[in-house]
């Protein structure tokens, strides 16, 4: 029996496209998009405001301690079109993606409770299928029965070059050098974290967009829709 609409989970490095692939799959399938990436941003960012959280040191135990205070939530902007994630009520979507909260976000994702705390959020988010969601644990831990499961990957240049256009693209002083290191370092960490580390699902399929339009991305993504559809 055809399904009439299914789980999408996209795994990969940073600075792969995911967020972009999610939001023009979800686009075109009337589905649900969660970037999950913000979700862990936003709560890097309120560490950050109350020094609990710098490239130095992150102070666990406090920030354990007040993860029930902390709201994150994602809402369909019509006049943006597009998710917008609050923070404890406040649109913090500009904020989440400073080189500050890059420079953090990592050593907070590990974090056991913070991991828990997110994956109930998004597995709420998702319990009624026609979902995609992008992430580095969606198959593996978030979405472990997800139908199609996508691990994206490019080189680390072209994926440097990506994330610096667009910092400069919102206006961010940032040098190439040092967007590269951040990327460089986010892999390491994403992939040895102890909890739920960014590894491909055994059941995924392979994206290496180095050298692939977006179009050319979207299309061969919408094939593999189509497969699990049937």
């Amino acid at each position: 029996m055809a399904k009439d609409k299914i789980t999408i989970a996209i795994d990969g490095y940073s600075s792969c496209g995911k967020s972009t692939l999610a939001k023009q799959l979800a686009s075109k399938l009337n589905y649900t998009y969660v970037d999950s990436g913000a979700m862990y941003r936003a709560i890097t960012l309120f560490a950050i405001h109350y020094g609990l959280a710098s490239k130095e040191t992150v102070l666990v135990g406090e920030l354990i301690s007040v993860l029930d205070s902390i709201d994150v939530t994602l809402k369909y902007d019509s006049e943006a079109e597009k998710v917008t994630t609050y923070l404890n009520g406040e649109n913090v979507e500009e904020e989440i993606r400073s080189m500050q909260v890059s420079e953090v976000v990592s050593f907070v994702s590990v974090i056991k409770e913070v991991r828990a705390k997110l994956r109930s959020l998004q597995q709420k988010l998702g319990e009624q299928g026609g979902v995609v969601m992008d992430g580095r644990d969606i198959g593996t831990a978030v979405f472990p029965d997800a139908e199609l499961k996508i691990f994206m990957t490019a080189s680390p240049d072209v994926r440097a070059q990506r994330r610096f256009d667009e910092l400069k693209k919102n206006g961010k002083s940032v040098s190439l050098e040092d967007v590269r290191n951040n990327l460089i370092s986010r892999d390491k960490e994403d992939t040895s974290r102890k909890e739920n580390p960014l590894i491909q699902a055994e059941d995924a399929v392979v994206l290496d967009n180095t050298n692939l339009t977006p179009s050319q991305q979207i299309e061969l993504a919408l094939l593999w829709v189509k497969s699990k559809l049937v």
